[in-house]
Protein backbone atom coordinates (compact mmCIF):
# COMPACT_ATOMS: atom_id res chain seq x y z
CA UNK A 1 0.00 0.00 0.00
CA UNK A 2 2.92 2.34 0.60
CA UNK A 3 3.99 2.00 -3.02
CA UNK A 4 0.41 2.78 -4.11
CA UNK A 5 0.43 5.88 -1.93
CA UNK A 6 3.76 7.05 -3.38
CA UNK A 7 2.63 6.38 -6.92
CA UNK A 8 -0.61 8.32 -6.45
CA UNK A 9 1.27 11.25 -4.95
CA UNK A 10 3.95 11.26 -7.66
CA UNK A 11 1.38 10.97 -10.44
CA UNK A 12 -0.61 13.91 -9.08
CA UNK A 13 2.50 16.08 -8.81
CA UNK A 14 3.62 15.22 -12.35
CA UNK A 15 0.14 15.93 -13.71
CA UNK A 16 0.05 19.28 -11.91
CA UNK A 17 3.48 20.33 -13.24
CA UNK A 18 2.63 19.27 -16.79
CA UNK A 19 -0.73 21.05 -16.62
CA UNK A 20 0.82 24.31 -15.43
CA UNK A 21 3.58 24.17 -18.04
CA UNK A 22 1.22 23.31 -20.88
CA UNK A 23 -1.24 26.03 -19.84
CA UNK A 24 1.49 28.69 -19.74
CA UNK A 25 2.87 27.63 -23.13
CA UNK A 26 -0.53 27.57 -24.78
CA UNK A 27 -1.45 30.95 -23.29
CA UNK A 28 1.80 32.53 -24.50
CA UNK A 29 1.51 31.12 -28.02
CA UNK A 30 -2.18 31.80 -28.49
CA UNK A 31 -2.21 35.41 -27.25
CA UNK A 32 -0.99 36.96 -30.52
CA UNK A 33 -3.36 34.80 -32.59
CA UNK A 34 -6.27 35.68 -30.34
CA UNK A 35 -5.49 39.39 -30.66
CA UNK A 36 -5.35 39.15 -34.45
CA UNK A 37 -8.60 37.22 -34.59
CA UNK A 38 -10.25 39.72 -32.28
CA UNK A 39 -9.10 42.60 -34.45
CA UNK A 40 -10.44 40.90 -37.55
CA UNK A 41 -13.77 40.19 -35.86
CA UNK A 42 -13.93 43.78 -34.63
CA UNK A 43 -13.36 45.17 -38.14
CA UNK A 44 -16.00 42.84 -39.59
CA UNK A 45 -18.41 43.84 -36.84
CA UNK A 46 -17.72 47.56 -37.43
CA UNK A 47 -18.37 47.15 -41.16
CA UNK A 48 -21.65 45.30 -40.53
CA UNK A 49 -22.85 47.94 -38.05
CA UNK A 50 -21.90 50.77 -40.42
CA UNK A 51 -23.66 49.05 -43.34
CA UNK A 52 -26.86 48.56 -41.36
CA UNK A 53 -26.95 52.22 -40.30
CA UNK A 54 -26.18 53.33 -43.87
CA UNK A 55 -29.17 51.30 -45.03
CA UNK A 56 -31.35 53.03 -42.45
CA UNK A 57 -30.08 56.47 -43.42
CA UNK A 58 -30.63 55.77 -47.14
CA UNK A 59 -34.36 55.15 -46.64
CA UNK A 60 -35.20 57.70 -43.91
CA UNK A 61 -35.04 61.50 -44.07
CA UNK A 62 -33.89 61.75 -40.42
CA UNK A 63 -32.64 59.69 -37.44
CA UNK A 64 -35.78 59.96 -35.31
CA UNK A 65 -36.58 56.23 -35.31
CA UNK A 66 -33.05 54.79 -35.24
CA UNK A 67 -32.95 54.01 -31.49
CA UNK A 68 -34.47 50.54 -31.86
CA UNK A 69 -32.04 49.68 -34.68
CA UNK A 70 -29.09 50.80 -32.54
CA UNK A 71 -30.24 48.67 -29.62
CA UNK A 72 -30.69 45.59 -31.84
CA UNK A 73 -27.26 46.03 -33.43
CA UNK A 74 -25.63 46.47 -30.04
CA UNK A 75 -27.27 43.32 -28.68
CA UNK A 76 -26.39 41.27 -31.78
CA UNK A 77 -22.72 42.34 -31.77
CA UNK A 78 -22.18 42.72 -28.01
CA UNK A 79 -20.86 46.24 -28.63
CA UNK A 80 -21.78 49.69 -27.46
CA UNK A 81 -23.13 51.82 -30.33
CA UNK A 82 -23.79 55.56 -30.24
CA UNK A 83 -24.76 58.14 -32.91
CA UNK A 84 -24.29 61.89 -32.67
CA UNK A 85 -24.78 64.79 -35.03
CA UNK A 86 -21.76 66.49 -36.55
CA UNK A 87 -22.13 69.13 -33.82
CA UNK A 88 -21.99 66.46 -31.07
CA UNK A 89 -25.67 66.23 -30.15
CA UNK A 90 -26.61 62.66 -29.10
CA UNK A 91 -28.99 60.90 -31.51
CA UNK A 92 -29.11 57.39 -30.04
CA UNK A 93 -27.01 55.35 -27.61
CA UNK A 94 -27.23 51.69 -26.59
CA UNK A 95 -25.60 52.50 -23.23
CA UNK A 96 -27.43 53.94 -20.26
CA UNK A 97 -27.89 57.68 -20.01
CA UNK A 98 -24.90 59.63 -18.75
CA UNK A 99 -22.29 57.15 -19.98
CA UNK A 100 -19.32 58.87 -21.60
CA UNK A 101 -18.80 58.31 -25.33
CA UNK A 102 -15.80 56.31 -26.60
CA UNK A 103 -12.62 58.29 -27.13
CA UNK A 104 -12.73 58.45 -30.92
CA UNK A 105 -15.21 58.43 -33.79
CA UNK A 106 -15.37 55.03 -35.55
CA UNK A 107 -16.95 56.26 -38.79
CA UNK A 108 -19.12 58.93 -40.38
CA UNK A 109 -22.49 57.52 -41.44
CA UNK A 110 -23.42 59.47 -44.57
CA UNK A 111 -25.23 57.68 -47.43
CA UNK A 112 -24.09 60.46 -49.80
CA UNK A 113 -20.41 60.08 -48.85
CA UNK A 114 -19.77 56.43 -47.94
CA UNK A 115 -16.61 55.66 -45.92
CA UNK A 116 -14.60 53.53 -48.36
CA UNK A 117 -12.48 52.04 -45.55
CA UNK A 118 -15.55 50.24 -44.17
CA UNK A 119 -17.22 49.72 -47.58
CA UNK A 120 -14.39 48.61 -49.89
CA UNK A 121 -16.70 48.03 -52.89
CA UNK A 122 -18.33 51.46 -52.79
CA UNK A 123 -19.07 53.25 -56.08
CA UNK A 124 -16.80 56.04 -57.30
CA UNK A 125 -19.44 58.64 -56.49
CA UNK A 126 -19.55 57.25 -52.88
CA UNK A 127 -23.37 57.31 -52.94
CA UNK A 128 -24.97 54.33 -51.22
CA UNK A 129 -26.97 52.39 -53.87
CA UNK A 130 -29.85 52.04 -51.41
CA UNK A 131 -30.35 55.83 -51.51
CA UNK A 132 -32.80 56.15 -54.40
CA UNK A 133 -34.90 59.11 -53.29
CA UNK A 134 -37.59 60.08 -55.82
CA UNK A 135 -36.66 57.15 -58.08
CA UNK A 136 -38.38 54.68 -55.69
CA UNK A 137 -41.22 53.09 -57.65
CA UNK A 138 -44.71 52.75 -56.16
CA UNK A 139 -46.12 49.26 -55.64
CA UNK A 140 -48.39 49.51 -58.71
CA UNK A 141 -45.47 50.21 -61.05
CA UNK A 142 -43.38 47.48 -59.44
CA UNK A 143 -46.09 44.90 -60.02
CA UNK A 144 -46.61 45.98 -63.64
CA UNK A 145 -42.90 46.02 -64.49
CA UNK A 146 -42.39 42.70 -62.69
CA UNK A 147 -44.99 40.98 -64.85
CA UNK A 148 -43.52 42.52 -68.00
CA UNK A 149 -40.00 41.44 -67.04
CA UNK A 150 -41.18 37.89 -66.32
CA UNK A 151 -42.90 37.69 -69.69
CA UNK A 152 -39.77 39.00 -71.42
CA UNK A 153 -37.59 36.48 -69.59
CA UNK A 154 -39.87 33.61 -70.61
CA UNK A 155 -39.77 34.78 -74.19
CA UNK A 156 -35.97 35.03 -74.18
CA UNK A 157 -35.64 31.53 -72.77
CA UNK A 158 -37.81 30.23 -75.58
CA UNK A 159 -35.27 31.64 -78.06
CA UNK A 160 -32.57 29.57 -76.35
CA UNK A 161 -30.92 32.31 -74.29
CA UNK A 162 -30.18 31.97 -70.57
CA UNK A 163 -31.35 35.05 -68.69
CA UNK A 164 -31.57 36.18 -65.08
CA UNK A 165 -34.05 38.58 -63.50
CA UNK A 166 -32.99 40.88 -60.65
CA UNK A 167 -34.69 43.80 -58.90
CA UNK A 168 -32.87 47.05 -58.14
CA UNK A 169 -33.22 49.13 -54.99
CA UNK A 170 -35.72 51.36 -56.79
CA UNK A 171 -37.95 48.35 -57.42
CA UNK A 172 -37.26 48.22 -61.20
CA UNK A 173 -36.67 44.70 -62.58
CA UNK A 174 -33.67 43.96 -64.76
CA UNK A 175 -33.30 41.05 -67.18
CA UNK A 176 -29.74 40.17 -68.17
CA UNK A 177 -28.27 37.45 -70.35
CA UNK A 178 -26.07 35.29 -68.13
CA UNK A 179 -23.67 34.48 -70.97
CA UNK A 180 -22.83 38.15 -71.64
CA UNK A 181 -20.34 38.40 -68.73
CA UNK A 182 -20.72 40.79 -65.82
CA UNK A 183 -24.35 41.95 -65.38
CA UNK A 184 -25.16 45.63 -65.51
CA UNK A 185 -25.92 47.62 -62.38
CA UNK A 186 -29.34 46.73 -60.89
CA UNK A 187 -30.48 50.33 -61.35
CA UNK A 188 -29.90 50.19 -65.10
CA UNK A 189 -32.64 49.09 -67.50
CA UNK A 190 -32.44 45.73 -69.18
CA UNK A 191 -30.01 45.71 -72.11
CA UNK A 192 -31.44 45.24 -75.54
CA UNK A 193 -30.35 41.84 -76.92
CA UNK A 194 -27.54 41.91 -79.48
CA UNK A 195 -29.60 39.81 -81.84
CA UNK A 196 -33.04 40.61 -83.14
CA UNK A 197 -35.68 38.68 -81.21
CA UNK A 198 -39.47 38.72 -81.28
CA UNK A 199 -39.46 39.52 -77.51
CA UNK A 200 -40.76 42.92 -76.45
CA UNK A 201 -38.38 44.74 -74.07
CA UNK A 202 -39.87 48.17 -74.53
CA UNK A 203 -42.72 47.65 -72.07
CA UNK A 204 -40.57 47.42 -68.98
CA UNK A 205 -37.49 49.36 -70.26
CA UNK A 206 -39.42 52.62 -70.73
CA UNK A 207 -39.27 55.01 -67.74
CA UNK A 208 -42.35 55.20 -65.58
CA UNK A 209 -44.03 58.52 -64.73
CA UNK A 210 -42.26 58.48 -61.36
CA UNK A 211 -38.87 57.99 -63.02
CA UNK A 212 -39.60 60.62 -65.65
CA UNK A 213 -40.39 63.19 -62.97
CA UNK A 214 -37.23 62.30 -61.05
CA UNK A 215 -35.09 62.37 -64.22
CA UNK A 216 -36.52 65.75 -65.17
CA UNK A 217 -35.61 67.16 -61.76
CA UNK A 218 -32.14 65.61 -61.97
CA UNK A 219 -31.49 67.00 -65.43
CA UNK A 220 -32.53 70.49 -64.28
CA UNK A 221 -30.01 70.28 -61.47
CA UNK A 222 -27.31 69.00 -63.83
CA UNK A 223 -28.12 71.76 -66.34
CA UNK A 224 -27.84 74.39 -63.62
CA UNK A 225 -24.44 72.99 -62.67
CA UNK A 226 -23.20 72.88 -66.28
CA UNK A 227 -24.34 76.39 -67.10
CA UNK A 228 -21.44 78.39 -68.46
CA UNK A 229 -19.06 75.43 -68.66
CA UNK A 230 -19.23 74.89 -72.41
CA UNK A 231 -20.47 71.31 -71.96
CA UNK A 232 -21.93 69.19 -74.72
CA UNK A 233 -25.66 68.97 -75.01
CA UNK A 234 -27.34 65.85 -73.63
CA UNK A 235 -29.26 64.41 -70.67
CA UNK A 236 -28.91 61.92 -67.82
CA UNK A 237 -30.44 58.47 -68.31
CA UNK A 238 -31.89 55.99 -65.86
CA UNK A 239 -28.41 54.53 -65.38
CA UNK A 240 -27.16 58.03 -64.35
CA UNK A 241 -24.85 58.25 -67.34
CA UNK A 242 -24.69 61.16 -69.81
CA UNK A 243 -26.50 60.63 -73.09
CA UNK A 244 -24.87 63.04 -75.55
CA UNK A 245 -26.90 64.72 -78.27
CA UNK A 246 -23.90 66.04 -80.28
CA UNK A 247 -20.39 65.07 -81.27
CA UNK A 248 -17.42 67.17 -80.12
CA UNK A 249 -13.83 67.11 -81.32
CA UNK A 250 -11.66 64.60 -79.51
CA UNK A 251 -9.24 67.29 -78.32
CA UNK A 252 -11.89 69.08 -76.30
CA UNK A 253 -13.90 66.13 -75.01
CA UNK A 254 -11.96 65.31 -71.89
CA UNK A 255 -12.48 68.45 -69.85
CA UNK A 256 -16.21 68.77 -70.48
CA UNK A 257 -16.62 65.04 -69.76
CA UNK A 258 -15.09 65.50 -66.33
CA UNK A 259 -17.31 68.48 -65.68
CA UNK A 260 -20.39 66.52 -66.67
CA UNK A 261 -19.51 63.59 -64.37
CA UNK A 262 -18.84 65.96 -61.49
CA UNK A 263 -22.10 67.77 -62.07
CA UNK A 264 -24.06 64.51 -62.26
CA UNK A 265 -22.68 63.45 -58.85
CA UNK A 266 -23.33 66.89 -57.36
CA UNK A 267 -26.85 66.97 -58.76
CA UNK A 268 -27.63 63.48 -57.50
CA UNK A 269 -26.51 64.37 -53.98
CA UNK A 270 -28.54 67.57 -54.08
CA UNK A 271 -31.58 65.64 -55.30
CA UNK A 272 -31.22 62.86 -52.68
CA UNK A 273 -30.42 65.13 -49.76
CA UNK A 274 -34.07 65.65 -48.63
CA UNK A 275 -34.70 61.89 -48.76
CA UNK A 276 -31.76 60.65 -46.63
CA UNK A 277 -30.72 61.21 -43.04
CA UNK A 278 -28.01 63.81 -42.43
CA UNK A 279 -24.44 62.72 -41.77
CA UNK A 280 -23.82 61.40 -38.23
CA UNK A 281 -20.81 60.36 -36.20
CA UNK A 282 -20.72 56.67 -35.28
CA UNK A 283 -19.11 55.59 -32.01
CA UNK A 284 -18.49 51.87 -31.49
CA UNK A 285 -17.14 50.62 -28.18
CA UNK A 286 -14.64 47.73 -28.34
CA UNK A 287 -15.43 44.45 -26.50
CA UNK A 288 -12.61 45.21 -24.07
CA UNK A 289 -11.61 48.85 -23.70
CA UNK A 290 -8.31 47.93 -22.05
CA UNK A 291 -6.26 44.78 -21.75
CA UNK A 292 -5.34 45.46 -18.13
CA UNK A 293 -1.92 45.55 -16.50
CA UNK A 294 0.62 42.91 -17.37
CA UNK A 295 1.10 40.26 -14.72
CA UNK A 296 4.75 40.12 -13.60
CA UNK A 297 6.73 36.88 -13.89
CA UNK A 298 7.22 36.41 -10.10
CA UNK A 299 3.47 36.50 -9.60
CA UNK A 300 2.99 33.83 -12.28
CA UNK A 301 5.66 31.64 -10.67
CA UNK A 302 4.10 32.11 -7.24
CA UNK A 303 0.65 31.17 -8.54
CA UNK A 304 2.08 28.06 -10.22
CA UNK A 305 3.85 27.04 -7.01
CA UNK A 306 0.66 27.56 -5.00
CA UNK A 307 -1.30 25.38 -7.44
CA UNK A 308 1.39 22.68 -7.17
CA UNK A 309 1.34 22.73 -3.35
CA UNK A 310 -2.46 22.57 -3.24
CA UNK A 311 -2.46 19.70 -5.74
CA UNK A 312 0.05 17.70 -3.71
CA UNK A 313 -1.85 18.38 -0.47
CA UNK A 314 -5.18 17.29 -1.92
CA UNK A 315 -3.51 14.24 -3.46
CA UNK A 316 -2.08 13.22 -0.06
CA UNK A 317 -5.51 13.41 1.56
CA UNK A 318 -7.18 11.54 -1.30
CA UNK A 319 -4.48 8.85 -1.33
CA UNK A 320 -4.83 8.24 2.41
CA UNK A 321 -8.60 7.95 2.15
CA UNK A 322 -8.18 5.54 -0.75
CA UNK A 323 -5.46 3.39 0.81
CA UNK A 324 -7.33 2.90 4.13
CA UNK A 325 -10.34 1.03 2.68
CA UNK A 326 -8.06 -0.95 0.36
CA UNK A 327 -6.06 -2.11 3.42
CA UNK A 328 -9.30 -3.14 5.11
CA UNK A 329 -10.39 -5.08 2.03
CA UNK A 330 -7.02 -6.85 1.85
CA UNK A 331 -7.20 -7.86 5.53
CA UNK A 332 -10.76 -9.18 5.14
CA UNK A 333 -9.80 -11.13 2.01
CA UNK A 334 -6.93 -12.79 3.87
CA UNK A 335 -9.27 -13.74 6.71
CA UNK A 336 -11.65 -15.29 4.18
CA UNK A 337 -8.71 -17.18 2.64
CA UNK A 338 -7.92 -18.62 6.09
CA UNK A 339 -11.47 -19.97 6.37
CA UNK A 340 -13.23 -17.16 8.24
CA UNK A 341 -16.40 -16.75 6.18
CA UNK A 342 -17.67 -14.08 8.59
CA UNK A 343 -15.07 -11.54 7.39
CA UNK A 344 -16.65 -8.16 6.68
CA UNK A 345 -15.43 -4.68 5.75
CA UNK A 346 -16.68 -1.47 7.37
CA UNK A 347 -16.19 1.54 5.12
CA UNK A 348 -17.58 4.96 6.02
CA UNK A 349 -16.78 6.62 2.69
CA UNK A 350 -19.02 6.82 -0.34
CA UNK A 351 -18.37 6.21 -4.00
CA UNK A 352 -16.59 3.41 -5.82
CA UNK A 353 -14.64 2.18 -2.76
CA UNK A 354 -17.85 1.96 -0.76
CA UNK A 355 -19.51 0.03 -3.59
CA UNK A 356 -16.50 -2.32 -3.71
CA UNK A 357 -16.73 -2.90 0.04
CA UNK A 358 -20.47 -3.52 -0.20
CA UNK A 359 -19.92 -6.01 -3.03
CA UNK A 360 -17.23 -7.75 -0.96
CA UNK A 361 -19.53 -7.99 2.06
CA UNK A 362 -22.35 -9.37 -0.11
CA UNK A 363 -19.95 -11.93 -1.58
CA UNK A 364 -18.78 -12.90 1.91
CA UNK A 365 -22.37 -13.29 3.12
CA UNK A 366 -23.22 -15.35 0.05
CA UNK A 367 -20.24 -17.62 0.58
CA UNK A 368 -21.19 -18.02 4.24
CA UNK A 369 -24.75 -18.95 3.27
CA UNK A 370 -23.45 -21.36 0.63
CA UNK A 371 -21.16 -22.97 3.20
CA UNK A 372 -24.00 -23.32 5.68
CA UNK A 373 -26.24 -24.75 2.94
CA UNK A 374 -23.47 -27.16 1.91
CA UNK A 375 -23.08 -28.43 5.47
CA UNK A 376 -26.84 -28.69 5.88
CA UNK A 377 -27.12 -30.50 2.54
CA UNK A 378 -24.45 -33.03 3.51
CA UNK A 379 -26.26 -33.62 6.78
CA UNK A 380 -29.67 -33.91 5.07
CA UNK A 381 -28.38 -36.24 2.34
CA UNK A 382 -26.75 -38.40 4.96
CA UNK A 383 -29.99 -38.53 6.97
CA UNK A 384 -32.13 -39.26 3.90
CA UNK A 385 -29.86 -42.10 2.76
CA UNK A 386 -29.15 -43.49 6.23
CA UNK A 387 -32.75 -44.47 7.00
CA UNK A 388 -33.45 -46.70 3.97
CA UNK A 389 -29.93 -48.13 4.03
CA UNK A 390 -30.28 -48.98 7.74
CA UNK A 391 -33.62 -50.68 7.05
CA UNK A 392 -32.15 -52.69 4.18
CA UNK A 393 -29.11 -53.72 6.17
CA UNK A 394 -31.14 -54.65 9.25
CA UNK A 395 -33.59 -56.86 7.41
CA UNK A 396 -30.92 -58.47 5.22
CA UNK A 397 -28.73 -59.26 8.26
CA UNK A 398 -31.78 -60.66 10.07
CA UNK A 399 -32.55 -62.87 7.06
CA UNK A 400 -28.91 -63.92 6.89
CA UNK A 401 -28.94 -64.90 10.59
CA UNK A 402 -32.21 -66.77 10.11
CA UNK A 403 -34.12 -64.43 12.38
CA UNK A 404 -36.38 -63.16 9.60
CA UNK A 405 -37.77 -65.01 6.65
CA UNK A 406 -37.62 -63.46 3.16
CA UNK A 407 -41.33 -63.78 2.48
CA UNK A 408 -43.10 -61.74 -0.22
CA UNK A 409 -44.15 -59.05 2.26
CA UNK A 410 -40.56 -58.49 3.44
CA UNK A 411 -39.26 -58.49 -0.12
CA UNK A 412 -41.90 -55.90 -1.08
CA UNK A 413 -40.81 -53.74 1.88
CA UNK A 414 -37.15 -53.98 0.84
CA UNK A 415 -38.03 -53.12 -2.76
CA UNK A 416 -39.90 -50.05 -1.49
CA UNK A 417 -36.80 -48.96 0.41
CA UNK A 418 -34.69 -49.45 -2.74
CA UNK A 419 -37.16 -47.40 -4.77
CA UNK A 420 -36.92 -44.66 -2.16
CA UNK A 421 -33.14 -44.70 -2.47
CA UNK A 422 -33.41 -44.61 -6.26
CA UNK A 423 -35.85 -41.69 -6.08
CA UNK A 424 -33.49 -39.70 -3.84
CA UNK A 425 -30.52 -40.42 -6.10
CA UNK A 426 -32.51 -39.43 -9.20
CA UNK A 427 -33.58 -36.19 -7.56
CA UNK A 428 -30.00 -35.40 -6.59
CA UNK A 429 -28.87 -36.08 -10.16
CA UNK A 430 -31.53 -33.73 -11.56
CA UNK A 431 -30.43 -31.00 -9.18
CA UNK A 432 -26.78 -31.54 -10.07
CA UNK A 433 -27.59 -31.29 -13.79
CA UNK A 434 -29.57 -28.10 -13.18
CA UNK A 435 -26.70 -26.57 -11.19
CA UNK A 436 -24.23 -27.44 -13.96
CA UNK A 437 -26.56 -26.07 -16.66
CA UNK A 438 -26.64 -29.47 -18.36
CA UNK A 439 -30.32 -30.24 -17.83
CA UNK A 440 -31.41 -31.03 -21.38
CA UNK A 441 -34.87 -30.12 -22.55
CA UNK A 442 -36.61 -31.58 -25.59
CA UNK A 443 -38.97 -28.77 -26.52
CA UNK A 444 -42.13 -29.39 -28.50
CA UNK A 445 -45.68 -27.99 -28.59
CA UNK A 446 -47.57 -29.19 -25.50
CA UNK A 447 -51.33 -29.64 -25.16
CA UNK A 448 -51.83 -28.66 -21.55
CA UNK A 449 -55.25 -30.25 -21.25
CA UNK A 450 -53.85 -33.69 -22.07
CA UNK A 451 -50.80 -33.14 -19.86
CA UNK A 452 -52.87 -32.19 -16.79
CA UNK A 453 -55.18 -35.15 -17.38
CA UNK A 454 -52.17 -37.50 -17.52
CA UNK A 455 -50.79 -36.15 -14.23
CA UNK A 456 -54.23 -36.37 -12.59
CA UNK A 457 -54.73 -39.95 -13.81
CA UNK A 458 -51.33 -40.98 -12.45
CA UNK A 459 -52.18 -39.65 -8.96
CA UNK A 460 -55.94 -40.25 -8.84
CA UNK A 461 -55.61 -43.69 -7.24
CA UNK A 462 -53.57 -42.32 -4.34
CA UNK A 463 -55.94 -39.34 -4.04
CA UNK A 464 -59.00 -41.55 -3.82
CA UNK A 465 -57.27 -43.79 -1.26
CA UNK A 466 -56.65 -40.66 0.87
CA UNK A 467 -60.25 -39.49 0.46
CA UNK A 468 -59.30 -36.52 -1.75
CA UNK A 469 -60.88 -35.08 -4.89
CA UNK A 470 -58.48 -34.44 -7.78
CA UNK A 471 -59.81 -32.35 -10.69
CA UNK A 472 -58.39 -30.47 -13.70
CA UNK A 473 -59.50 -27.40 -15.60
CA UNK A 474 -58.15 -25.37 -18.52
CA UNK A 475 -59.21 -21.98 -19.86
CA UNK A 476 -59.05 -21.70 -23.63
CA UNK A 477 -56.15 -23.26 -25.51
CA UNK A 478 -52.90 -21.96 -24.02
CA UNK A 479 -50.00 -22.09 -26.51
CA UNK A 480 -46.89 -23.56 -24.87
CA UNK A 481 -43.66 -25.06 -26.16
CA UNK A 482 -41.92 -27.13 -23.46
CA UNK A 483 -40.41 -30.50 -22.58
CA UNK A 484 -43.53 -32.59 -21.80
CA UNK A 485 -41.63 -35.15 -19.70
CA UNK A 486 -39.98 -32.53 -17.49
CA UNK A 487 -43.20 -30.52 -17.28
CA UNK A 488 -45.13 -33.63 -16.11
CA UNK A 489 -42.38 -34.22 -13.55
CA UNK A 490 -42.73 -30.65 -12.19
CA UNK A 491 -46.54 -30.74 -12.02
CA UNK A 492 -46.42 -34.27 -10.57
CA UNK A 493 -44.09 -33.11 -7.78
CA UNK A 494 -46.55 -30.32 -6.93
CA UNK A 495 -49.47 -32.79 -6.85
CA UNK A 496 -47.45 -35.21 -4.69
CA UNK A 497 -46.73 -32.38 -2.26
CA UNK A 498 -50.43 -31.45 -2.12
CA UNK A 499 -51.47 -35.10 -1.53
CA UNK A 500 -49.04 -35.29 1.37
CA UNK A 501 -50.37 -32.22 3.20
CA UNK A 502 -54.12 -32.33 2.42
CA UNK A 503 -56.47 -34.06 4.85
CA UNK A 504 -59.28 -36.42 3.83
CA UNK A 505 -62.23 -34.66 2.24
CA UNK A 506 -60.00 -32.02 0.71
CA UNK A 507 -59.73 -30.91 -2.91
CA UNK A 508 -56.76 -30.62 -5.29
CA UNK A 509 -57.25 -28.68 -8.52
CA UNK A 510 -54.95 -28.47 -11.54
CA UNK A 511 -55.61 -25.49 -13.86
CA UNK A 512 -53.92 -23.79 -16.83
CA UNK A 513 -54.60 -20.50 -18.62
CA UNK A 514 -53.05 -17.96 -20.98
CA UNK A 515 -51.76 -14.69 -19.47
CA UNK A 516 -50.50 -12.46 -22.28
CA UNK A 517 -47.34 -14.03 -23.66
CA UNK A 518 -47.06 -16.38 -20.64
CA UNK A 519 -48.82 -19.60 -19.63
CA UNK A 520 -49.89 -20.05 -16.00
CA UNK A 521 -50.15 -23.55 -14.48
CA UNK A 522 -51.56 -23.70 -10.93
CA UNK A 523 -51.91 -26.54 -8.42
CA UNK A 524 -54.29 -25.54 -5.62
CA UNK A 525 -55.14 -27.62 -2.54
CA UNK A 526 -57.22 -27.16 0.61
CA UNK A 527 -54.53 -28.58 2.86
CA UNK A 528 -52.94 -27.40 6.09
CA UNK A 529 -51.22 -24.50 4.33
CA UNK A 530 -47.83 -22.85 4.81
CA UNK A 531 -47.08 -20.15 7.32
CA UNK A 532 -45.92 -16.79 5.94
CA UNK A 533 -42.42 -17.06 7.43
CA UNK A 534 -41.94 -20.44 5.73
CA UNK A 535 -43.05 -19.39 2.21
CA UNK A 536 -39.64 -17.98 1.14
CA UNK A 537 -38.01 -21.37 1.88
CA UNK A 538 -40.45 -23.89 0.39
CA UNK A 539 -38.33 -24.25 -2.79
CA UNK A 540 -35.02 -24.63 -0.91
CA UNK A 541 -33.32 -27.99 -1.08
CA UNK A 542 -33.98 -30.38 1.81
CA UNK A 543 -36.06 -27.72 3.52
CA UNK A 544 -38.96 -28.94 5.64
CA UNK A 545 -41.08 -27.05 8.10
CA UNK A 546 -40.96 -30.14 10.35
CA UNK A 547 -37.30 -30.38 11.37
CA UNK A 548 -37.34 -34.01 12.60
CA UNK A 549 -37.40 -35.14 8.93
CA UNK A 550 -39.83 -37.95 9.79
CA UNK A 551 -40.80 -39.78 6.59
CA UNK A 552 -44.38 -40.02 7.83
CA UNK A 553 -44.78 -36.24 7.91
CA UNK A 554 -42.97 -35.28 4.73
CA UNK A 555 -40.70 -36.22 1.87
CA UNK A 556 -37.01 -35.68 1.25
CA UNK A 557 -37.33 -31.95 0.67
CA UNK A 558 -36.09 -32.18 -2.93
CA UNK A 559 -39.36 -32.25 -4.89
CA UNK A 560 -40.15 -28.54 -4.78
CA UNK A 561 -36.50 -27.62 -5.39
CA UNK A 562 -36.65 -29.69 -8.58
CA UNK A 563 -39.88 -27.89 -9.56
CA UNK A 564 -38.18 -24.52 -9.29
CA UNK A 565 -35.11 -25.66 -11.30
CA UNK A 566 -37.30 -27.15 -14.04
CA UNK A 567 -39.35 -23.94 -14.27
CA UNK A 568 -36.21 -21.81 -14.52
CA UNK A 569 -34.77 -24.20 -17.13
CA UNK A 570 -37.85 -23.38 -19.24
CA UNK A 571 -37.26 -19.65 -18.71
CA UNK A 572 -40.09 -19.34 -16.18
CA UNK A 573 -40.63 -19.07 -12.42
CA UNK A 574 -42.20 -21.07 -9.60
CA UNK A 575 -44.00 -19.31 -6.74
CA UNK A 576 -46.27 -20.23 -3.86
CA UNK A 577 -49.04 -18.45 -1.95
CA UNK A 578 -50.90 -19.81 1.03
CA UNK A 579 -53.52 -19.09 3.64
CA UNK A 580 -52.89 -21.55 6.50
CA UNK A 581 -55.80 -23.94 6.98
CA UNK A 582 -57.63 -22.62 3.89
CA UNK A 583 -55.76 -22.88 0.62
CA UNK A 584 -52.28 -23.21 -0.88
CA UNK A 585 -51.50 -22.45 -4.54
CA UNK A 586 -48.31 -23.32 -6.39
CA UNK A 587 -47.89 -21.40 -9.65
CA UNK A 588 -45.67 -22.15 -12.65
CA UNK A 589 -45.32 -19.12 -14.93
CA UNK A 590 -43.78 -20.21 -18.25
CA UNK A 591 -43.08 -18.23 -21.43
CA UNK A 592 -45.63 -19.04 -24.10
CA UNK A 593 -46.87 -17.49 -27.31
CA UNK A 594 -49.08 -14.41 -27.42
CA UNK A 595 -52.32 -15.55 -29.08
CA UNK A 596 -52.91 -12.07 -30.47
Amino acid sequence: MRSLFVRLLTSSAVVAVCSITATAWLAANSTSGAIQREQGQTLASDAQINNSLLGYASRHPDWSGVAATVRDLAAANSRRIALTTEKGALIADSASAGTALPARVSAVVDPLAVDVTLVPGAAEDRIDPRAVGPFLLPDRDRARLGKAADAYAVCMRRTGQAVRTTVSHTGRPSVTTTGEGVPREPSQPSPVPAVTTPCDAVTFNAPTPTEKTALKQLNLLVGRCLKGKNAERGSVGLDFTWISKERRPASSAAEPGQSISSCIVTARKEQLDPYVAPAAYLYIGSPAEATGPRIPLPSIAGAALLVLVLTVGVSVMAARRLVGPVNALTHAARRMRDGDSSARVQVRTTGEISELATAFNEMSEHLQRMEEQRKAMVSDVSHELRTPLSNLRGWLEAAQDGVAELDPALIASLVEELLLLQHIVDDLQDLALADAGKLRLHLEPVHLGDLLDQVATAHRGRAEAAGLTLTTGIAGTPALTADPVRLRQAVGNLVTNSLRYTRAGGHITLTARQDGDHVIIEVTDTGIGIRAEHLPHVFDRFWRAEKSRNRRTGGSGLGLAIVRDLAEAHGGTATATSTPGVRTTFTLRLPGEDPS
